[in-house]
């Protein structure tokens, strides 16, 4: 199973979290994009953590659920594994290479690039284009992952009933997704310097891309989880409980001010901690706009007080914005989850590579 392996087929972009199950499948008419179905289904406590599936058993019949829930017939599936399990790196190479050339080329010198034995780990490439310091020679993004980290994710989709097509990774799939969203800057976000703050259950990615192209990400451990504790905590509720009032509502008049809007704070102080250390780590001193992703970027009143905090225009992802929908999917409930569909929307992308 290759990584970013390129196929026409039909694909639903599934996305594995350790809360819940994303499931997106995408269809498109010239050049517009439409939403044929989509379902997100929770996932089963401690069977995906900090990004590794723990029980496939499990985590294969909860797809399986998605699968039933969004109503989907199609059989094949992109998924993607987490940018801190896979090992990138650009390399050069001589441009008058064939692909079948190139390939044995880099699996004899992969060795010096991945530390781990071939026999253990997927790779793939692909060509970025010609290198801008040396003629005749085109740049290749080489990717590895160990194997074991895609093996797992090719059997839960297997037990849902599903093939594996494309193994994906994160930081590329959400690329895909912000190509979308960038349509609506001006000249496409092309020479532009925009940022993502994906903040989901449990760990938020910051990533920046610079005309388009994502060179800095970072993972820090925050996220929605803290605001499910802190409720569990002040009102005596189990974890379930404080989940299910935290998404329905129903919490005491105090539950705004003094437990929502803190973690707002600590939200947007996160986002521009990650935002400074980005900037000390790179010559780039500012960012044209920043886009919040992942389940937390739903809450009312966020995007607001992220902008105030870090001086960057702030914006709701949405990558559905600009894309019909299919009569079968409910639109106010795809609207609320869109945030949280980012990658899975990049992973459902790759049916028209």
């Amino acid at each position: 199973m290759l990584l970013f392996k390129r196929k026409s087929t039909p694909t639903v972009g599934v996305d594995i979290s350790s809360t819940s199950i994303k499931l997106l499948e995408l269809g498109r008419s010239g050049s517009r994009y439409r939403v044929e179905s989509y379902a997100v289904e929770p996932t089963p406590p401690n069977t995906v953590v900090e990004k590794n599936i723990t029980d496939v058993e499990a985590v294969g019949e909860a797809i399986a659920r998605a699968v039933k829930k969004a109503g989907t017939r199609t059989k094949y599936a992109a998924a993607a594994v987490a940018g801190s399990a896979i090992i990138t790196k650009i390399i050069s190479m001589p441009a008058d290479l064939s692909e079948s050339e190139m390939e044995g080329q880099i699996e004899i010198e992969a060795d010096q690039y991945i530390p781990f034995p071939l026999e253990e780990i997927n790779m793939d490439f692909e060509v970025l284009g010609p290198s801008s310091d040396q003629p005749g020679r085109v740049d290749v993004l080489l990717a590895a992952s160990r194997s074991d980290n895609v093996d797992v994710r090719v059997a839960a989709l297997e037990i849902a009933g599903l093939t594996a097509k494309i193994i994906d990774v994160e930081a590329f799939a959400l690329e895909n997704s912000i190509g979308l969203l960038a349509k609506d800057m001006p000249g496409g976000g092309k020479d532009r310097v925009i940022a993502i703050a994906d903040v989901g259950a449990a760990m938020t990615t910051f990533s920046v891309l610079d005309n388009r192209k994502i060179m800095y990400t970072r993972e820090q451990a925050f996220g929605g989880k803290q605001l499910t504790e802190d409720i569990q905590r002040r009102y005596g509720l189990s974890y379930e409980e404080a989940g299910q009032a935290k998404r329905q509502g129903g919490l005491p008049e105090n539950y705004v001010p003094e437990v929502l809007e803190p973690f707002k704070e600590a939200m947007a102080q996160q986002i521009s901690r990650a935002m400074q250390f980005f900037y000390s780590s790179s010559q780039i001193t500012n960012v044209d706009l920043l886009f919040l992703a992942g389940g937390c970027a739903s809450i009312a009143g966020i995007g607001e007080l992220v902008e105030s905090t870090t001086g960057v225009t702030t914006r709701i992802a949405n990558p559905f914005a600009n894309m019909s929908v299919a009569s079968g999917v409910r639109a106010q409930a795809l609207s609320n989850d869109a945030p949280a569909l980012m990658t899975c929307c990049g992973l459902a992308l790759r049916s028209f590579d």
